[in-house]
C-alpha cells in the first residue's frame, strides 16, 4: 500500500461563469472548453529513397463556449448581448472565466477565455404542458482559452 495524495476525478455540477472577475450566474450546462492545433503534413524523402510524412502543428483554434441555465430575472447577459446588436463589439469583449468548485466550495479548476463576447443569446422554449424549468443559453465566441489550474 501506498501512502500518499488520492486524486479523484473532479464533479462536474458545480461551476460559474465569471466576467472581468466578477461573478455573473451559475449555469446548469457547460460545453466548448477545449483547444486544439490544425495539423499540417508534409512529405521528407527518407534514407533509400523512402518518403517520410511528418505531422507539425498549425494555427491553434478554440469552440465557442455554449453554457445554459434556467432562466431569471437577470438581465445582464441579455444587456451584454445588445452591445454586439448595436454594433459596439469592442465595448462587448470580456475576459472571463469558467470556474470548477468542490463540494466544499473550493475552486479546483478555472478557464480563462480573452476577447469574449455574446454571439447568441437564446430564450426558453415554452410550453404550457409540461412544468419543466425555462432555459435560456449563451455562446460566448473568443480569441483563446486556457486551463491555469
Amino acid at each position: 500500500m501506498t501512502t500518499g495524495s488520492r486524486n479523484d476525478p473532479l464533479v462536474g455540477y458545480h461551476f460559474y461563469l465569471e466576467l472581468d472577475g466578477i461573478t455573473e450566474a451559475m449555469f446548469r450546462e457547460c460545453s466548448g472548453l477545449d483547444s486544439e492545433s490544425n495539423i499540417i503534413e508534409y512529405k521528407e524523402a527518407g534514407k533509400n529513397g523512402t518518403v517520410v510524412i511528418k505531422k507539425v502543428p498549425g494555427e491553434r483554434k478554440w469552440s465557442n463556449i455554449v453554457m445554459k441555465r434556467g432562466i431569471t430575472n437577470d438581465m445582464r447577459l441579455w444587456e451584454w448581448r445588445v452591445h454586439i446588436e448595436d454594433g459596439e463589439v469592442e465595448k462587448a469583449r470580456k475576459n472571463g472565466s469558467i470556474v470548477l468548485y468542490d463540494q466544499a466550495n473550493n475552486e479546483v479548476a478555472r478557464w480563462n477565455f480573452a476577447a469574449g463576447w455574446p454571439s447568441k443569446m437564446t430564450g426558453p422554449q415554452l410550453n404550457a404542458n409540461n412544468n419543466d424549468i425555462a432555459i435560456e443559453e449563451i455562446t460566448i465566441c473568443h480569441e483563446g482559452l486556457k486551463r491555469v489550474k
